[in-house]
């Protein structure tokens, strides 16, 4: 069990310091965008708009209608489907901030992504789908590279004695 925790948690060892620091930054800017903007207009978070009106963990009413519309699975589960999505950014916005379970997370993110890019915003044009595509790049190099030096899934794997 500790080896395979070790495996996901253990980011890829880059030889400089200052490559995982160019690395940290756009994973703590779109972590931040996330889970402050995405994520918190349709997921109850303590930082959530107090206009939205969201308990802890709710997701917005209008959501699941919006999912639901995508048709097919989406159509038959779209409450299941809305708080994922929903908290993919705004818990998962806030955990690749701080590169805890980031790979576990990537892939969260990565789902979201691929739907609203194509499911969401997709006929609307290239300019409407790109911070979903720009998220989505972001969460295939974390969830390939791990959260680098500079996250929690660093110290944690250090610490796993094999």
């Amino acid at each position: 069990m500790k080896k395979q925790l070790k495996k996901i948690l253990q980011p890829v060892m880059l030889p400089y310091w200052w490559q995982d620091l160019l690395l940290l930054v756009p994973r703590v800017v779109s972590g931040y965008l996330l889970t402050a903007d995405f994520g918190a207009a349709k997921f109850g978070l303590p930082w959530s708009p107090p206009e939205n009106n969201l308990k802890l963990f709710e997701v917005a009413y209008w959501f699941p209608n919006d999912v639901a519309e995508y048709g097919g699975v989406f159509a038959l589960f779209p409450a299941f489907f809305a708080w994922m999505g929903a908290f993919s950014e705004g818990v998962g916005g806030l955990l690749l901030i701080f590169g805890l379970l980031t790979r576990p997370v990537s892939i969260l993110i990565i789902c979201t992504m691929l739907v609203a890019a194509f499911l969401q915003n997709g006929n609307e044009g290239m300019w409407n789908i790109l911070p979903s595509v720009s998220f989505l790049w972001v969460a295939l190099y974390t969830l390939f590279l791990g959260s680098g030096k500079f996250g929690i899934d660093y110290i944690i794997a250090k610490k796993i004695k094999p």
